[in-house]
């Protein structure tokens, strides 16, 4: 086995945690060390997003406004 198959992970597609590297990587985030923090993935993924478009306004505003 290999480090990802003893990890859980999120399913994007249907919405579900699964214990290993069961679904195709295009479907899946990960890995997470536990089944609750990979519950949380879509909500994780919204912060992330958040904070990277929050970040590329701030660049874009010290640049003198999006091009």
């Amino acid at each position: 086995m290999t480090n990802g198959d003893e990890k859980y992970w999120y399913n994007l597609q249907s919405g579900q945690v699964e214990f290993g590297m069961i679904s195709p990587s295009a479907d899946r985030v990960g890995p997470f060390d536990t089944e609750a923090d990979a519950a949380r993935a879509p909500e994780k993924l919204q912060e992330r997003a958040r904070a990277w478009a929050e970040e590329e306004a701030a660049e874009d505003a010290a640049k003198g406004g999006a091009e």
